[in-house]
């Protein structure tokens, strides 16, 4: 028997496992119906995790989550995450997480991909055009509570996955999940779950990939970095009971003036944290992350425009951009306890609580902000020579995260990125908090990446949100190019 030459034995094995693109999309084109179809049973779940009352909603949506996974032939765990004591003390059951796993070949790198299916509140009355929990389809674009944050996302995931095995093809790498239900509210139980399955669910995963955030303009992004969050109250207890102003006022010092005098000292009228040593800390911007922010696509009046404002912090592009991802800023929430119905009661509170944050960047440490806030604004109160009481409570200390962007992961993003869209993508980073993303950077010391699907204009946690049905197929598309990239980096090299 004649032997074939080498050459044409490797380029038969080329051919029998060259990657079938086109193949993949003509698939979700052909499926794009029943992708929108699903993701209109998904957001027609009002799994709200800052509703109680919502609570078996949100466990219909995880037990829908892992029926799908299932249905696909995952290893599908539903895990236990344990309760949240509620404020009258009563004890709720968190959701349970999801995980599932797709394995091909052990040989295989593996790659866990993390989402979240609950939502922030959404009802018609806040100002929504269309029901928040009816998908509804305007000019491409597909509207509904959760929609870009964060349920078309994980579909799209699955749709990947979906794809490869609708047409016989093995996956390129292994493919884990963990989704969960209480991102919106802090994650609860969920890094005591990754912490406790580091060597088991976790222990053979080479990658870890995050889906939950979005472009910065039409061009798409990888995303390598995210603010963290210091999140504080500060209570101001005055007389024992609410006064009235015309028959007290005048002869009490009112707490809600001590609250609004202290919270003054917070920042500058141009945007300058006041508190000693937060500023101080931050990691300097240098030559090549400027170079980079230059080079992100973004125009300046354009978000302006998208704002409705007519001013911003900082008028050029750089300076915008680092002020929005890489330093730090004091946010004023609410107050709690101050009148703010409709009408016009004359009431002096007794107790008011301000809620503030300042957005972590390296090289910030929650615990030592959280000593520099608490120590300044008792200083500040002490000024003021008040008999009221202040308490200050640092609720959420989330620090940062930030990636390698030299790292195999990225290179993998952006050729992906060039196949689906032909075009660079920007590399651009999260002025938000994913607090997940650096618990497991600090638990499996594994390599992260943030592939954004949705839209800049997307509105998510706003009224009317919505994402693209182009941003929808299209990033189902990018995310089984992106499977493919994995499958190319070499561990030995990242």
């Amino acid at each position: 028997m004649k032997l074939l030459p080498l050459s044409c034995v490797v380029l038969a094995f080329t051919v029998v496992h060259a990657f079938r693109y086109e193949d993949l999309v003509e698939h979700v084109d052909s499926h794009q119906e029943q992708y929108v179809q699903v993701l209109r049973e998904w957001v027609a779940v009002e799994s709200d995790s800052s509703d109680v009352s919502k609570r078996a909603e949100l466990h219909r949506m995880m037990n829908m989550t892992a029926d799908k996974l299932r249905a696909m032939g995952g290893d599908v765990m539903l895990v236990d995450v344990g309760e949240q004591e509620l404020p009258d003390g009563q004890m709720l059951a968190l959701p349970k997480v999801v995980t599932a796993q797709f394995i091909s070949n052990p040989q295989k790198p593996t790659v866990c991909v993390y989402g979240h299916v609950d939502v922030q509140p959404g009802k018609l009355e806040d100002g929504w055009a269309t029901e928040p929990y009816n998908l509804t389809e305007i000019n491409g674009n597909l509207y509904g509570r959760g929609v870009s944050d964060n349920k078309a996302p994980v579909l799209a995931w699955i749709h990947a996955v979906e794809a490869y095995q609708a047409l016989n093809m093995e996956l390129p790498v292994n493919v884990k999940f963990i989704i969960e239900g209480m991102e919106e509210t802090g994650s609860n139980g969920l890094d005591a779950m990754i912490v406790a399955q580091k060597d088991t669910f976790l222990g053979d995963v080479d990658y870890i990939i995050i889906s939950d955030c979005g472009w910065l303009s039409l061009r798409p992004a990888l995303t390598y970095g995210t603010r963290g969050n210091c999140y504080f109250s500060a209570e101001i207890q005055g007389p024992k009971q609410d006064l009235h102003s015309g028959v007290y006022g005048g002869t009490v010092i009112e707490p809600m003036t001590d609250l609004i005098g202290i919270l003054d000292t917070l920042i500058s009228p141009t945007g300058k944290i006041l508190i000693p040593g937060i500023r101080e800390a931050v990691a300097p911007l240098s030559d090549e992350e400027w170079k980079t922010y230059q080079d992100i696509e973004f125009d300046v009046e354009n978000f302006k425009n998208k704002l409705g404002v007519s001013e911003l912090m900082y008028n050029n592009k750089v300076d915008l951009l680092a002020h929005m991802w890489r330093y730090p800023t004091v946010s004023i929430h609410g107050i709690e306890g101050a009148f703010s119905a409709p009408g016009t009661k004359t009431v002096i509170p007794a107790k008011v609580n301000a809620k503030f944050s300042i957005r972590q960047v390296p090289n910030l440490d929650p615990a030592v902000v959280e000593k520099q806030v608490s120590e300044y604004l008792q200083a500040a109160f002490a000024r003021r020579k008040s008999p009221n009481k202040l308490k200050v409570t640092m609720l959420i200390g989330a620090k940062p995260w930030l990636a390698d962007t030299q790292h195999g992961l990225y290179e993998a993003g952006k050729k992906a990125v060039k196949r689906v869209f032909n075009v660079e993508p920007d590399m651009i980073r999260e002025g938000g908090t994913i607090p997940v993303a650096r618990t497991f950077q600090d638990v499996t010391g594994k390599g992260i990446i943030m592939i954004p699907i949705g839209g800049f204009d997307d509105g998510i946690h706003s009224q009317n949100e919505k994402i693209s049905r182009y941003n929808y197929l299209e990033g189902t598309k990018l995310f089984i190019a992106y499977l493919h990239e994995v499958a190319q980096i070499q561990k030995s090299g990242v």
